[in-house]
Formats: C-alpha cells, sequence, structure tokens
C-alpha cells in the first residue's frame, strides 16, 4: 500500500488547522504522475508561507507578569504633560541662551523709533537755528532777507513734502505722484497769509511807520511780534476808515462815468451843485496816476523847459495847477472848479481869452466828454499861428492814431512829433496852421475816444 509522507501530516499543523485524519487511498492514486505531485508541493509551499505571516502580525492575548510590574512602576504620562514638559524645557534652555527672537526683534524696533524720534528732533534744531539767523540777517538787510526766505523757504517745503509722502507699495501697480506746488503758487498762498493776518491792523501814519522801520533797523535782537488790535476802538477806527475809503472809490468811479458820458456843459453844472464832488474826483484820481512809472505832465513841463521861459501857455483842465507850479512861463489856468486860487473856473469850451493870445496850448488828460471837437477848436481859436499844441492822453482810448491824428489836421493843425513808446499814455505835438478847414457840421469819427472808465478793484 502507499504510504502517506511526513509533510502530509505536518502541513495541516504548520497552518494552525485541525489535524486531518487519514483516509484510505485507493488503489489508483499510487498511479498519480509527476505532474500532480508538483502541483501539491506548490501549495504546500504557498500555505507555508501564508502561516508565517500570521504568527509575526499577531499579537499576543495576555501580558506577562514582568510587564505588569513595569508598567505598573512606569506608567504611560498624558500627551498634554508631555507637550508641557517640553515647553518647560525650552524655556530654560532659552532662557540660558538669551532672549527669544521675538524679543530681540520688539527690541529692534523700539531702537529705531528712538533713532526716528532723535532725528526728528536734530531737524526741528536745526531749522530753528536756520530761523533765528533769518530774522536776524533781516534786521540788517531786509530786502536781502526776503530773498531768502523765498529760497529756503520753498525748498524746505519741498523736502517735507517729499519725506512726508506716503511711499507706494511694490505690490501696488499705479503709483500717484506726490500734490507739489510750484514756486508761484506758494508765493501767492504766502501773500494770502500775510493780508489775512494784517487784515484788522489799524492804520498808522506815514511818520509812525518810518520811525517804526528805523527802530527795527537799529536793534539787533529778534523782530518782536507785530501787537495785534484787541481794543473795540481800534478795530472800529480802522473799519470806518477802510469803508470810508471804499466809498470814496464808488463815488470817483461814478464822476468819472459822468465826465466822459456827456458834455462839458453838464459837468460844470454837476460841480457847481457840489464842488466837494470835484475835490473827491480829484483825490481819485490822483491815487490812480500815482501808479504811473511816469506822469505826463512831468513830461510836458520838462519839454517847455527848453523853450524860452517867455512863450505864454494856456492849460486847459489844470487840476491843481502841478505845471503852472513847475515851469517859469506865465500860465493861464482854466478847469470846471477850482483847487487853487489861480485857477478860472469855465467851460473849457469857451474860455476867456482872446484870439491869437498864446504860444503854447496844453490838453493833460483833459480831452473828456462828448465834445472834443469843441475843445481843439477853441485852442485853435486862441493859439498864435505857429503856435504849438500839447496833447497827452490814455493809450487805452485810442482805436486808431492814424484817424485822430487825420482828425486834428482837418482842424487846422499839422503834426509834429508822436511818442508811443510809455505804456500808460501817448504824447502828440502839433503846429497851428490856420483855421479848420471844415465846417462845424462835419462830422469827424476820429475825435471819437474811447471813455477811460476805472474797474471795482
Amino acid at each position: 500500500m502507499f504510504e502517506e509522507p511526513e509533510w502530509a501530516e505536518a502541513a495541516p499543523v504548520v497552518a494552525g488547522l485541525s489535524p486531518v485524519t487519514s483516509r484510505p487511498r485507493p488503489a489508483a492514486a499510487a498511479q498519480i504522475k509527476g505532474s500532480r505531485r508538483r502541483q501539491l508541493l506548490a501549495t504546500l509551499r504557498v500555505l507555508e508561507a501564508a502561516s508565517l505571516s500570521q504568527q509575526s502580525t499577531s499579537l499576543p492575548s495576555s501580558d506577562s507578569e514582568e510587564e505588569v510590574e513595569r508598567k505598573k512602576k512606569h506608567p504611560k504620562k498624558s500627551p498634554f504633560a508631555n507637550t508641557s514638559a517640553k515647553v518647560g524645557e525650552k524655556r530654560k534652555k532659552c532662557q540660558k541662551l538669551g532672549p527669544p527672537q521675538g524679543d530681540c526683534e520688539d527690541h529692534n524696533v523700539e531702537k529705531k523709533k528712538r533713532c526716528r524720534q532723535a532725528l526728528l528732533a536734530s531737524d526741528s534744531a536745526r531749522e530753528e537755528k536756520r530761523k533765528r539767523k533769518c530774522q536776524k540777517q533781516a534786521l540788517s538787510n531786509p530786502a536781502q532777507h526776503l530773498d531768502s526766505v523765498d529760497q529756503t523757504g520753498h525748498k524746505s517745503w519741498k523736502s517735507n513734502t517729499t519725506d512726508d509722502s506716503p511711499k507706494p507699495s511694490p505690490g501696488s501697480c499705479s503709483s500717484k505722484p506726490p500734490n507739489t506746488l510750484t514756486r508761484k503758487q506758494w508765493r501767492n498762498r504766502q501773500k494770502n497769509k500775510r493780508r489775512h493776518k494784517n487784515k484788522f491792523r489799524p492804520l498808522q501814519a506815514p511818520d509812525k511807520i518810518s520811525a517804526d522801520a528805523s527802530k527795527a533797523s537799529t536793534e539787533e535782537s529778534e523782530v518782536p511780534p507785530t501787537p495785534k488790535p484787541d481794543n473795540h476802538d481800534a478795530r472800529a477806527e480802522a473799519l470806518r476808515a477802510r469803508m470810508a475809503q471804499r466809498l470814496d472809490g464808488a463815488q470817483f468811479r461814478y464822476l468819472n462815468e459822468q465826465l466822459y458820458s456827456g458834455p462839458s456843459s453838464a459837468a460844470q453844472h454837476l460841480f457847481q451843485e457840489d464842488p466837494e464832488a470835484f475835490l473827491l474826483y480829484h483825490r481819485g484820481f490822483q491815487s490812480q496816476v500815482k501808479k504811473w512809472p511816469l506822469q505826463p505832465v512831468d513830461r510836458i513841463a520838462r519839454d517847455l523847459r527848453q523853450r524860452p521861459a517867455s512863450l505864454v501857455v494856456a492849460d486847459f483842465g489844470c487840476g491843481d495847477c502841478r505845471l503852472a507850479s513847475s515851469i517859469r512861463n506865465p500860465v493861464h489856468c482854466f478847469d470846471l472848479a477850482s483847487l487853487d486860487p489861480r485857477v478860472t473856473v469855465c467851460d473849457m469850451a469857451q474860455v476867456p481869452l482872446e484870439d491869437e493870445s498864446v504860444d503854447v496850448a496844453v490838453f493833460c488828460l483833459s480831452l473828456m466828454g462828448t465834445n472834443i471837437r469843441d475843445f481843439l477848436e477853441e485852442a485853435n481859436r486862441v493859439l498864435k499861428p505857429g503856435g504849438l499844441l500839447k496833447v497827452a492822453e490814455v493809450s487805452s482810448r485810442f482805436e486808431d492814431v492814424r484817424t485822430f491824428l487825420g482828425a486834428v489836421t482837418k482842424l487846422g493843425f499839422k503834426v509834429i512829433s508822436k511818442d508811443l513808446t510809455n505804456s500808460h499814455f501817448f504824447l502828440f505835438d502839433f503846429e497851428k496852421t490856420g483855421p479848420p478847414r471844415v465846417g462845424p457840421k462835419v462830422q469827424l469819427a476820429g475825435l471819437k475816444l474811447q471813455p477811460c472808465l476805472y474797474k471795482r478793484r
């Protein structure tokens, strides 16, 4: 009979299975081929490998006594206790080594802040020193001080604006340029500040102003601040003076418009009814002419000084007789109202002079009204043959100088010279050639000059 090999009985034990009972093999089993045997061997090898892997991964079911005692002596600690212990150890190590990195960063930030504060303090101290130096220089040379203040102040303002301007972040795509002012805008702002500061200061007499200026130049200390008028009476007086000045300006503009928009007879009637109106008009006129670089009456007086002193002069619209006071010639002064005993009050279209009795006729800013032709015809009547006519008028009144000169030549004059170089007035010299060549009914368009009206400032 066929006997089973030893591996057939050991296989179930190795695999951890129950033992297999042996059964009688049939007789045909003896004739199993070698291929069947090889298959069985392969399956047994696979079973052995599986049983070995199960034994290595399986855990023991019960602990030994030694292991229990070891666990009692050294119990397991919770994870939180372990972490707290680790943190404590780390802190001790950090204390031994030095301050942590975060504290070091805070310490560095504080140091930087202190450095910045020190720099700002030093900059403010330098600025104060610079201001004191400028104030001391102002006492010695005020004009140079103003220029230096304009330059340095503008530079310091520019530096402050550039330093204080926020720096654009590197991540931002578009960055706006800093809002800076030009030199002209900055100076205008400074002027507005000074005007606002001096708005409620009381008016001072020119003698007091000159005395204060001399005192300020002699002092070497810092310029004291100007006292602000805290007194209610001083403020009221300053306001009253300012309102009176505005009222005078409004009245001057009204009178000036009346003189240019009507004939000379209406202007004479106006000043006869209100003599103070002429004084007010003359005061406003002088305040306007003072702003000019050269006054025309001074130019005419200079020209007449170069001629013989025996020439008789007729001044049409003399005002305060400034021309008569500037030359040695005998002068007949005519005007609508009198500001001087030498003035003859009359209408300039009808002066009380004989025919051909004057050598020089002068119209200095006096061709006012709508009857300019009457004035020039009256000058032609009183002038001697070959006499001189001098006319000075505001340049803005002439639309076309040629038409004006042509109209004057038709009234019996010839152009000798003209001066158009001045920015405020034109000066013309004419010579009498004879009586007017046109009749009184002929219209002369060139004699219609524009009115000289002043705007409200």
